[in-house]
């Protein structure tokens, strides 16, 4: 991976286990068995992501296996009564599906995750299809950039351009993730503008700012 941002393409599973509508219970509780997945997508046609189901779906049939649900509970937990009763892929899925596109960024895959509180999601191209899935494992790949690539990135992407004439005189070092950014700089303190956009390079942990700006001298003045 060379580069940042980085997008949900780079980093997903391609190839991703996959249950057709009308795929048994058992068959389902199998694939995720074999495969240590703790959800599948559901597709459907030629291959139309329509859902997902996940082993909370399947725990229900597990949960209410023996109890008898006054009508509070009736009324309240209606869905996953029904679930509860499903033995398809199609009656136990969650939809719509909650997927994300190849070309998201991480973060935007992340923020999807944390808001809708899945740990994997189907990735889809432009009409619906599966591409892939990425999970939150995959997103934290990034982190594992070694720090003489992460050096150069934040040399190229954010010193040299930021400060084009005092960038040899700036000390940028990273170790174990976390940039560290000295030396001077060229009259203009755009030490918070370098901390953020540093910050935003995928794969670094903190970042340590201690650049001071030094007024150019003007010696015509």
């Amino acid at each position: 991976m060379h580069g940042s941002p980085h997008t949900v393409g780079d980093v997903m599973t391609r190839g991703a286990v996959a249950v057709g509508r009308d795929a048994p219970f058992k068959d389902v509780v199998s694939l995720m068995d074999q495969w240590k997945v703790s959800a599948l997508p559901v597709l459907e046609g030629d291959g139309r992501v329509i859902g997902v189901v996940s082993e909370a779906d399947l725990l229900f049939k597990e949960e209410f296996r023996d109890s008898d649900p006054d009508r509070f509970v009736q009324r309240e937990r209606l869905a996953d009564l029904a679930k509860a009763g499903g033995v398809t892929a199609g009656e136990l899925m969650s939809a719509p599906a909650v997927t994300v596109h190849a070309d998201a960024t991480l973060a935007e895959a992340a923020r999807i995750m944390a808001g809708r509180g899945v740990k994997r999601l189907p990735v889809v191209d432009g009409v619906g299809l599966l591409a892939g899935i990425v999970g939150r494992a995959d997103l934290l790949k990034v982190f594992l950039r070694d720090d003489e690539e992460l050096t150069e990135e934040v040399r190229q992407e954010v010193v040299e351009p930021l400060f084009p004439l005092s960038a040899d005189h700036i000390r940028v070092e990273v170790s174990e993730g976390v940039v560290t950014l000295s030396g001077w700089t060229d009259g203009t303190d755009l030490a918070p503008v370098a901390e953020r956009l540093a910050r935003a390079v995928e794969g670094v942990v903190d970042v340590r700012c201690l650049l001071s700006p030094v007024s150019v001298r003007n010696d015509n003045g």
